[in-house]
């Protein structure tokens, strides 16, 4: 390579590395050309750049090939030399972008000027975040053309992030900093001093600004004294934000700044926000004030939570007792019963006979039921909870609760839309609401309100704490209102105990609400009385939530009464009853084995005899239990069916109030009717499983098979209760979880609250329209799917399409089921063309 004149080279200081690396490159295999071809304005320029010591350099040409000086090293750090005689989307590719900005920008005539501003930069073999102060300006020709881009850059990351420390540290600490110079009434202030003292983010900072936020009480305080002899000041004062009214409290520490012999110039200082310490030394001023209230409290919450374990040690004890007591009454009224049903053949024709015979089987039933609530107020019934939702079940007593109480009592139901489902036993449900009502009937004489509500309650920690057996969360709330005469303080406590009435002689049993208490407990939920004399009375049971599907209920207790020709092993150790249900049995046509206990039935079992049911009470007598009897039955004749039967079945067949899975419970006393429905049903059952063979079951009529369906999360939005309901029951019948809305600020609120797949809306609601609703809906949740109900045609601005759909009113459970079908359809079937239904 030819090494051009010296003189050619006039613009390279000869101290520079810089001028010593560009005269030693091969710029002819750049875009710039050998060095000699140089036009003036580019030497020019590198002989200002080369001898500054201010970092900077040139992008030349139109793809900014890089020229640099001295000071530029450190900014290049590992990237210099090899920047050097590079274009700058090359030198630099993580801000490629960036740069390509300023080469059209300058080129084109224009500047650029940046103030800290960030970029990641890899000089130092990895990335790292740095800040710069840069400006960008044409170097221009002799022509006037723009041929480069001349660049001053400086390095501010280290500031910047000193500055950014310094505030997170102000920010932690709470410390804002200050300069008042009160010549000009003018305070420097940092980003904390604007936070504490409610001062704008931006602008001009003053000191009549400060003290218009000072409370008016504490201004002499917060006006730093420039004469004091001491130059060090503290004090506390109160600030309040002009917008919202509230206070907080300052804590500032400040120095005075002496300028020149004698003068004050200027003062310095910190400045702290202290509202929790002075919040904290309040409380704890009051809480000194107020320790004897506070121990008084604390010892009456003690003497409550006493009383409360001592009337549950005694519910209990009285629970164990009634509970035992109910067992024995029902072997002797099972004996009477079966004894009394099979005489009815015996005088049949005789009209005498006959009636005593009704009257003494109605005098067992009314045994059986007082033994039924001794066992609920126990906590010894067996429950057989089903999923369901109270809401619906309230709804279903309508009619029952007003023909009860009559005309003179108006009944009133309110039903939280969005009810959760609860597990309890259906039938005790029932008998609570009806006792809980006719006690409400009695109570307001026949005349008066009676409202019953249904609703979604959470029982937090701070509550249940007082309670002995009720545990936090989910509950399901039903609660009964009446406008009667109230309970007397002095004999709330006692209301729940068995026998205890207020009723004149005769005219009550004193076990309704003993049962109720019993039933909820048994269930595990909490039972909650509210009474003030002469306004009435409520009661609150809270049964918890289950995330279950609502159970379909059917009536099994129904059909004829129908004997066979089976072997049923009778298994009893009350010789009575079990002479009892032998005869029964024997007279509906079965073929009687008996057992006096669980050894001797297990005896005949391994015999080999046939036997197609065993039928064992529960409670017997020796080391054989009954439910390890019928686990041995079972093992040794698999096609056996088990039936236990009780007056009361402790825990051996029930855990937690409830029967365990599978089992099947025929509970003491029991009619000859009832024996003989529930053997049949279960030999009918038993006989279909053993047979193995499907062409031997007689088939049921085969059904439509309904579409099949994902569950969702349904919001119903209706105004026409009827209506609502309706809809909301079709679709929890095919297991959808449902919530009720009758206008759009209620289905607003829920859809705050939950989680909805699809808002089945009618377009004409009160207030917003159901058109507006799902708009706004959709705000929130973009991908909710929608279905519009309307008695047209169409829905004006709506158009079908994969997550909208209207369907026209009136429709049935099938049009409704497969609109959801193809909004949801099922893993495997593809989503179907939208449109109206």
């Amino acid at each position: 390579m030819s090494v051009p004149p010296q003189a050619s080279r006039w613009f390279l200081p000869r101290d520079s590395e810089m001028a010593r690396r560009i005269n030693e490159l091969d710029w002819a295999a750049t875009s710039l050309g050998p060095m000699e071809s140089w036009g003036p304005a580019l030497r020019h320029a590198l002989a200002t750049l080369l001898r500054s010591t201010a970092p900077m350099g040139l992008f030349q040409g139109r793809d900014g090939v890089v020229l640099y000086n001295d000071a530029y090293r450190e900014i290049a750090g590992l990237r210099h030399p090899h920047v050097l005689g590079r274009p700058i989307l090359d030198a630099w590719p993580e801000v490629a972008e960036f740069n390509r900005n300023v080469l059209d920008t300058v080129l084109a005539g224009g500047t650029l000027s940046y103030r800290d501003v960030h970029v990641v930069l890899n000089r130092t073999g990895e990335p790292e975040d740095t800040w710069l102060h840069i400006d960008y300006s044409p170097l221009v020709d002799e022509d006037g053309n723009a041929t480069g881009v001349f660049f001053l850059i400086k390095d501010t990351t280290r500031r910047v992030e000193m500055e950014q420390r310094l505030r997170i540290a102000q920010h932690a600490g709470g410390v804002g900093t200050f300069e008042w110079f009160p010549e000009t009434g003018r305070l420097e202030v940092s980003e904390a001093y604007r936070r504490i003292s409610g001062l704008p983010t931006e602008g001009m900072v003053t000191d009549a600004m400060v003290l218009a936020r000072v409370h008016p009480d504490d201004r002499a305080l917060a006006t730093p004294a420039m004469d004091r002899e001491n130059p060090v000041e503290y004090a506390e004062y109160r600030v309040v934000d002009p917008a919202s009214g509230d206070t907080r409290w300052i804590a500032r520490r400040g120095e005075v700044a002496q300028h020149g012999e004698g003068t004050r110039h200027r003062f310095i200082g910190i400045a702290m926000d202290i509202t929790d310490r002075k919040v904290a030394e309040l409380a704890l001023a009051n809480q000194a004030l107020t320790l004897q209230d506070r121990v008084n409290q604390r010892t009456a919450e003690l003497l409550r939570t006493q009383d409360a374990l001592r009337q549950s040690q005694k519910m209990e004890a009285i629970g164990n007792l009634t509970g035992g007591v109910a067992h024995d009454f029902n072997n002797l009224l099972q004996v009477i019963s079966g004894n009394l049903q099979l005489l009815v053949e015996d005088v049949q024709g005789n009209e005498r006979g006959e009636r005593r015979v009704r009257n003494a089987m109605a005098g067992v039933a009314r045994g059986s039921k007082l033994a039924a609530q001794l066992l609920a107020f126990g906590r010894r019934q067996p429950l057989a909870p089903k999923v369901v939702n109270v809401g619906r079940f309230v709804r279903n007593m309508d009619d029952l609760l007003r023909r009860t109480l009559g005309e003179g009592i108006e009944v009133e139901t309110v039903i939280a839309g969005g009810l959760w489902n609860t597990l309890v036993d259906p039938g005790n449900v029932e008998n609570a609401l009806l006792n809980l009502a006719l006690n409400a009937r009695d109570a307001m004489d026949g005349q008066g309100r009676l409202t019953i509500e249904a609703g979604n309650a959470y029982l937090d920690a701070n509550y249940v704490d007082a309670l002995d057996d009720v545990a936090a969360g989910q509950y399901v709330l039903l609660a009964v209102t009446d406008t009667g005469h109230g309970i007397e303080p002095g004999i709330m406590e006692k209301v729940f105990e068995p026998f205890f009435t207020t009723k004149p002689e005769g005219q009550g049993t004193g076990l309704g609400l003993s049962m109720v208490y019993g039933f909820v407990k048994q269930s595990g939920g909490h039972i909650k009385l509210y009474s003030e004399p002469g306004h009435g009375t409520t009661v609150k049971l809270y049964l918890p939530r289950t995330t279950q599907s609502e159970d379909i209920i059917v009536d099994v207790d129904s059909g004829p009464v129908t004997g066979g020709s089976e072997t049923v092993l009778v298994a009893e150790d009350d010789e009575a009853v079990r002479e009892t249900v032998v005869a029964m049995l024997a007279d509906l046509g079965y073929r009687v084995l008996k057992a006096r206990d669980a050894h001797s039935a297990l005896s005949i079992i391994e015999s080999g005899i046939p036997i197609d049911l065993l039928f064992t009470d529960v409670v017997m007598p020796g080391a054989l239990k009954s439910p390890e009897l019928a686990r041995k039955a079972r093992e040794r004749l698999p096609g056996i069916a088990v039936l236990f039967t009780s007056g009361y079945t402790e825990n051996s067949i029930v855990h937690g109030g409830r029967l365990d899975e599978g089992v099947e419970l025929l509970s003491k006393p029991y009619t000859r009717e009832t024996l003989a429905r529930k053997l049949r049903q279960m030999l009918s059952t038993q006989a279909q499983r053993n047979a193995g063979n499907p062409e031997t079951v007689v088939a049921a009529p085969a059904l439509p098979t309904p579409p099949p369906i994902r569950v969702v999360r349904v919001l119903v939005v209706e105004d026409d209760w009827l209506v609502r309901t309706t809809v909301a029951e079709m679709l929890q019948l095919r297991g959808h979880e449902v919530f009720e809305a009758g206008d759009a600020d209620r289905a607003l609120a829920i859809l705050g609250q939950e989680t909805i797949d699809v808002l089945i809306s009618d377009v004409n609601l009160p207030g917003m329209s159901g058109v507006e609703l799902v708009a706004t809906a959709r705000e929130r949740q973009a991908d909710l799917a929608a279905v519009y109900a309307t008695g047209h045609a169409g829905v004006e601005g709506v158009v079908p399409d994969a997550r909208t759909l209207v369907l026209v009113k009136p429709y049935g459970s099938d049009a409704l089921n497969q609109s959801l079908a193809r909004l949801f359809p099922p893993p495997g079937i593809a989503r179907p063309m939208a449109s109206p239904l």
